[in-house]
């Protein structure tokens, strides 16, 4: 029993010592818990949901209509300016040109006639053997055969480079994205021109299209820093730049939003295009600044409590009551503070406090069944 005894006493003992430790904190009054007032270094972000795409992306198509014979690419192929990528079966449009070639041919010929038919009707005026009127009628039709010739030619252009079109060349130099189309489909160029590829120039840099509210959208400018997160990579934090903010609105759902662009470095091609990306973009900071927990600021103290009158701070704009301990009575003491940017966690004080100031964050409370704590109530009128 008295071995029992001294084990309750020291188990009592350390039990006291841990809540003058940590639920006073640097109060005189046990009933409170407090911080002290820090100065450091405090940013304030907007928040936005974005989705990670190429710099350039172009869309590689077909000029005409035909079976996919041949596919020389596919995903993550590197290709060239120029390079063959895709051919379209031929034989349609080569029989088209070998057509209007000897269309051309025909004309040609008809026009020589028609000159060779001239030069007599010109021999023949002279002896009368020939009228007037039919010189004029040859000229014509001589005028009319080299029109027809040109036409021809026009036709023959035409048919060539549909055929050249049969050959699906890479217009830039990048990586393949996407594909498709599969080897023997028909692809059919009307009203719209089919896509066969998506090439991206590079994917070493990205863009990252993010939707910003209209409540933060004031805020963001060009050159502000930006760390996002994506699924792939949860603990791994990468970095941008904000490098075009869109003035184009987008409503969804009776939400405003506006389209803001951020440069990405992908130099490992970790990224890929169509990750959604968790923006945050860093609008203000602070290097060195006095800042308060937010706990303190939405701490509000139980009835009972003695609490001194606030007083006004220099500038006169109160925006925020934070609460400290009173010199005397073990009670509280109201401060008017003015309040700056936040990270959510912090909250820069501009007036009302200065470094090493305690306030409260919380009421500590005993119940019946052991210690503890009244968490912070609802933030006091401003």
């Amino acid at each position: 029993m008295k071995t029992n005894g001294i084990k309750d006493g020291r188990m009592l003992l350390l039990l006291l010592v841990f809540l003058n430790g940590c639920g006073q904190g640097d109060a005189g009054d046990g009933r409170f818990q407090t911080v002290r007032v820090s100065q450091g270094a405090l940013s304030q972000t907007v928040t936005a949901s974005g989705t990670l795409g190429a710099m350039t992306s172009v869309d590689v198509g077909s000029q005409v209509s035909g079976k996919i014979a041949a596919l020389r690419v596919d995903f993550n192929s590197s290709v060239h300016v120029g390079e063959v990528v895709a051919q379209i079966d031929p034989t349609v449009y080569q029989a088209a040109l070998r057509q209007a070639e000897g269309e051309l041919a025909s004309a040609n010929a008809s026009l020589t006639l028609k000159r060779q038919n001239l030069e007599r009707k010109r021999a023949l005026l002279p002896t009368g053997a020939a009228s007037r009127f039919d010189l004029d009628q040859a000229v014509a039709e001589v005028a009319q055969a080299e029109a027809s010739v040109i036409i021809r030619e026009a036709a023959r252009d035409s048919a060539r480079a549909n055929l050249g079109y049969c050959t699906i060349v890479s217009p830039v130099e990048g990586v393949v994205i996407s594909r498709k189309v599969d080897l023997g489909q028909t692809v059919i160029s009307a009203m719209n021109t089919p896509v066969l590829f998506s090439i991206a120039t590079t994917l070493t840099q990205m863009n990252i299209s993010a939707s910003v509210s209209e409540a933060d959208i004031g805020r963001v400018g060009v050159g502000q820093k930006v760390q996002f997160t994506v699924d792939s990579f949860p603990d791994e934090e990468f970095i941008g730049e904000v490098s075009q903010v869109r003035r184009a609105p987008t409503v969804s759902q009776n939400v405003v939003t506006y389209e803001t662009i951020i440069r990405v470095e992908n130099p490992k091609l970790k990224l890929f295009p169509g990750m959604t990306a968790e923006v945050s973009i860093q609008v203000e900071e602070r290097q060195k600044t006095i800042k308060v927990p937010n706990l303190a600021l939405r701490y509000s103290p139980p009835e009972g409590v003695a609490i001194d009158a606030a007083t006004a701070t220099q500038s006169g704009k109160v925006q925020r009551l934070v609460y400290a301990p009173a010199a005397r009575g073990g009670g509280l003491r109201a401060v008017p503070v003015r309040l700056g940017i936040s990270d959510g966690i912090e909250t820069e004080v501009l007036d009302g406090l200065a470094e090493g100031d305690a306030v409260v964050t919380a009421t500590l409370q005993a119940h019946s069944s052991g210690p503890g704590f009244l968490p912070p109530g609802p933030p006091p009128a401003q």
